[in-house]
């Protein structure tokens, strides 16, 4: 929970149970959130995330033959809603008397389109960059938040896969990925005024606030400009590589027309530095720095504009070599060449290498994003917040432990179930001694209740799948990315092709819930020259005809 600390949870905990009191009638199944509470309830997010059920109806998860015993051992089902219905981060009756103060709803400069989310957010964002310093290489790019409930800044991108949603300004490692300064966009500040004024450079300037100078930023063509350029160098010592847009003014005539040019051909021409307008604060000297404008054809009559003022660039911008046909056959060549004429010049192949940097935080987390279906957008922004601050703390996991599971495909999946299972692990074992039992991790719904009031000392071996799966966490054998498979069911006929994960205690065979006979751990245990005892995934005992 590094990145939402004590003030976050204390905050958030107090404005959900002030909502819930106010609730007349009360919520069913409400109970008092505390700080074990509100860690359980992510936890569970998380989990439910890393299961793949964002979609998933709560009643499924939460239930005793196809969910997942960690959820009903967490919490129940009515609280899980309760706390989703509650769930706050202001105090709204105090946010509408300041907006009746600022003049009402009119859509008036004064008010904060993002008040109700703006303490949590602003502190939740300030934890990023302090914990993780950007490579060389840095990524400015936009996010889309899915979202079509109301919401006064609700954005359309029909380039974006959900199309609706809120839009948040990124700046993040282009190689790792690192979410390290976010920005909502809320729109213009005043619904009938005119639009912001030189909006991209504004938010590029804000996002490397704070960023150590002598980074590269890359962005796309809706940022890059030569203003731009100039200005991160003399107040910030960074240099800029982004796409162009052909209308920009600073683009040479000659660079704009590709009648009559080759596919591969390039051509550049480099802007000499101009003088300050005024007293620069950066590294950049009294002087701007050499701008490198370069076209690129890379198929008929479609031009590639891109502007870096990066120095290495100055000499070198012509095509890389075009690999031989050997070195192609020997599957050696750049992936990135050309097809038509030359290779790609390297500022192109810089540029592909470094753009992508946004929208594979936008893959990773959708991936196991532990999104819900809800109707408020401060929730649907909240559940964002979760998503990011789990694949950050990975990159972070990843960056101080580098052997850790080396070569393996799922790490990422490992870590979050071990992260939610961890953030879940108080509830459950608070839960478990509330019902008198003495171990921790129990099963929960009525299996983990008998569990929990065995009396003799051999139904304590058997142990429920959240259990064994705590035990699983404890240490890193291999037997944690090894789940058990699902296989076909020895008692049934082949011709039924029933599959199960449920294995025998003894044989370790696979049998089905149907095939197998449910006891009480009392009852089991004087029946055990008979049968078999089998784990159950009620958290009670599963057993099987011993086979001949």
């Amino acid at each position: 929970m590094a990145y939402f600390p004590p003030e976050i949870e204390d905050s958030v905990i107090a404005m959900t149970n002030l909502e819930a009191d106010r609730r007349r009638p009360a919520i069913d199944g409400w109970k008092p959130m505390g700080r074990v509470e509100f860690r359980a309830y992510v936890g569970l997010l998380v989990l439910a995330g890393v299961y793949r059920s964002r979609g998933e109806a709560c009643e499924s998860l939460w239930d005793a033959k196809s969910g997942r015993s960690v959820f009903r051992a967490a919490m129940p089902l009515k609280t899980f809603r309760a706390y989703s219905s509650a769930l706050r981060f202001d105090d709204r009756e105090a946010r509408r008397a300041v907006r009746g103060e600022g003049g009402g709803g009119g859509g008036g400069g004064g008010y904060d389109k993002l008040a109700p989310i703006r303490a949590v957010w602003d502190e939740w964002c300030a934890r990023l960059p302090a914990m993780y310093r950007p490579g060389p290489e840095v990524t400015v790019d936009e996010r889309l938040v899915p979202f079509r409930g109301r919401c006064p800044f609700r954005q359309y991108m029909p380039s974006k896969p959900a199309r609706y949603g809120i839009k948040i300004w990124v700046a993040c490692d282009a190689r790792s990925s690192y979410a390290w300064k976010m920005q909502v966009y809320t729109g213009k500040p005043d619904k009938r005024g005119p639009p912001e004024k030189h909006l991209a450079a504004r938010v590029v300037l804000d996002l490397t606030e704070g960023l150590p100078p002598g980074r590269n930023v890359t962005c796309d063509n809706f940022f890059t400009s030569r203003e731009l350029a100039d200005r991160l160098f003399r107040e910030r010592g960074h240099t800029v590589l982004g796409t162009l847009r052909a209308n920009r003014p600073e683009i040479p005539r000659e660079l704009r027309c590709v009648k009559g040019r080759a596919v591969g051909s390039v051509e550049s021409v480099v802007l000499a530095g101009s003088a300050p307008r005024g007293e620069g604060a950066g590294g950049g000297g009294g002087r701007g720095p050499d701008t490198i404008i370069l076209s690129y054809v890379a198929k008929k009559n479609k031009n590639v504009l891109l502007l870096t003022t990066a120095p290495r660039y100055h000499r070198r911008s012509g095509p890389e070599p075009r690999p031989s046909r050997r070195s192609i056959s020997n599957g050696k060549s750049n992936s990135n060449s050309g097809g038509g004429g030359g290779g790609k010049p390297p500022l192109v192949l810089h540029y592909n290498r470094t753009k992508g940097g946004v929208d594979n935080l936008d893959k990773v987390v959708s991936t196991y994003s532990c999104r819900r279906k809800t109707c408020r957008w401060p929730v649907a922004l909240f559940h964002n917040m979760v998503d990011v601050a789990a694949y950050n703390a990975f990159v972070l996991w990843r960056e101080i432990h580098p052997d850790w599971m080396a070569g393996k495909l799922n790490r990422r999946r490992l870590f979050l179930e071990r992260l939610g299972k961890a953030l879940a692990r108080p509830m459950i074992e608070a839960r478990a001694l509330a019902r008198g039992g003495g171990g921790g991790g129990g099963g929960g719904g009525r299996g983990g209740r008998v569990a929990a009031r065995g009396t003799t000392a051999t139904t304590t071996t058997t142990t429920t799948n959240t259990e064994a799966d705590e035990a699983d966490d404890a240490d890193a054998t291999p037997r944690d990315s090894s789940p058990v498979k699902r296989r076909r069911c020895r008692v049934c006929p082949r011709s039924k092709d029933v599959k199960t994960k449920i294995l025998c205690r003894e044989c370790r065979a696979h049998v089905c819930i149907n095939c197998a006979v449910t006891y009480c751990p009392n009852c089991a245990a004087s029946r055990n020259a008979d049968f078999v005892v089998t784990r159950a995934p009620l958290g009670g005992v599963l057993t099987t005809p011993t086979p001949p």
